[in-house]
């Protein structure tokens, strides 16, 4: 069963452009919140940075400024537990909500807010579809009924499509959109990467110059060397018995599955008895795995393993997301996978449960 993203998240923290000379007005109205300092706060460098302070009098405050870019910000009430996050760009902005449920604030004037909550709006009653289908997958599960099992993956799998395909969507009608480069670069992992390139060719000008899609367009490029058709590259990692495997010592097998999980990751987990599956089918006939962990403890790692049966060839460096394998393979989700034939091209990628099994069955048969 896939994961959902709801890729649109407020932590993206991804900035746009908009011009330094622009300025922007915050205008308050909190209730409940007369004589407390508010901080409006950035993420850079992985710190909080305050750009902007004021107290409230009378339930209400301003703050005048310029940003760089319109960005996610925080709004914090000092020393107290209430805070929110939201888009800001150089506008005139009013927020009005009641101190201790600042998060439900009502924010209007940011264009680029109004852009996340379209697509937030679009996209809620897909999450909540996906929610309640992974749910009667687990009661099935514990109840060991395959075929509501089924039933209930390839629901999940087609919202879970249909999340994607609203991101891709909104990217295509709103080519001017600051918000779109943001949504680019978390569907950077779920879309063909000839896609990607496509819809970053067609952002308006104004859009495609912005600083951050510098970032996104060497991701891009990094994505292209292991897309279908390129040769997979190289690595050696060790095995858990602390012995260095390379990849390329087990390609030659009519295909083999490069298999990026973690032992943590539970819709790793939940995919391994498909993996599982398709190995003991095939094994006898030329299919093969290669499991590359992103564990952090060997006993995770081997504990995994040995639960889920995994009978293949291991291999991890136990250093989390900064996995030099990851890393290699541009990896910024799991579970993640490719199809190798035997001359170590990539020929298919990321494929899970029946669409796994038919492909190799296809190519084996």
């Amino acid at each position: 069963m896939r994961r959902i993203f709801f890729l649109i998240s407020l932590s993206a923290l991804i900035v746009v452009s908009c011009g330094k000379s622009a300025k922007y007005e915050l205008r308050a109205d909190i209730l409940g919140a007369n004589n407390l300092v508010f901080d409006l706060k950035i993420i850079e460098n992985n710190r909080m940075v305050t750009i902007d302070s004021a107290i409230s009098k009378n339930d209400g405050f301003v703050m005048k400024g310029s940003l760089d870019y319109p960005r996610a910000v925080i709004l914090e009430a000092r020393n107290t537990p209430y805070q929110t996050s939201f888009y800001m760009d150089n506008s005139n902005i009013q927020l009005k909500g009641i101190l201790d449920s600042l998060d439900r604030m009502e924010i209007t004037g940011s264009g680029i807010h109004d852009d996340y909550l379209s697509l937030s709006d679009a996209v809620q009653p897909v999450g909540l579809e996906y929610t309640e289908y992974v749910n009667q997958y687990q009661i099935a599960r514990q109840k060991n009924d395959e075929a509501m099992m089924a039933e209930y993956e390839n629901r999940a799998d087609s919202v879970y499509q249909l999340f994607i395909d609203l991101q891709e969507r909104f990217v295509r009608d709103n080519p001017s959109s600051f918000f779109s480069p943001i949504i680019l670069a978390s569907l950077m992992n779920y879309l063909d990467v000839t896609k990607i390139e496509e819809l970053v060719n067609d952002l308006a000008p104004e859009v495609a110059a912005i600083p951050p899609m510098i970032g996104l367009k060497e991701s891009l490029v990094k994505l292209k060397l292991v897309s279908v058709g390129q040769k997979a590259p190289d690595f050696t990692l060790n095995d858990p018995d602390g012995n260095p495997v390379s990849l390329y010592s087990k390609v030659g097998t009519k295909l083999l599955l490069v298999d990026f999980w973690a032992g943590w990751c539970g819709p790793c987990r939940q995919e391994n008895p498909n993996v599982v599956k398709v190995y003991n089918d095939f094994k006898n006939r030329g299919f093969d795995v290669f499991g590359v962990s992103l564990d952090r403890t060997k006993d995770e790692w081997t504990n995994a393993i040995a639960n889920d049966k995994l009978t293949w060839t291991h291999v991890s460096d136990l250093q989390y997301w900064n996995s030099a394998a990851a890393q290699l393979y541009s990896i910024n989700s799991i579970p993640a996978n490719f199809l190798l034939d035997e001359n170590g091209t990539i020929i298919a990628r990321d494929l899970r449960g029946e669409d796994l099994y038919n492909k190799v069955r296809e190519i084996l048969q």
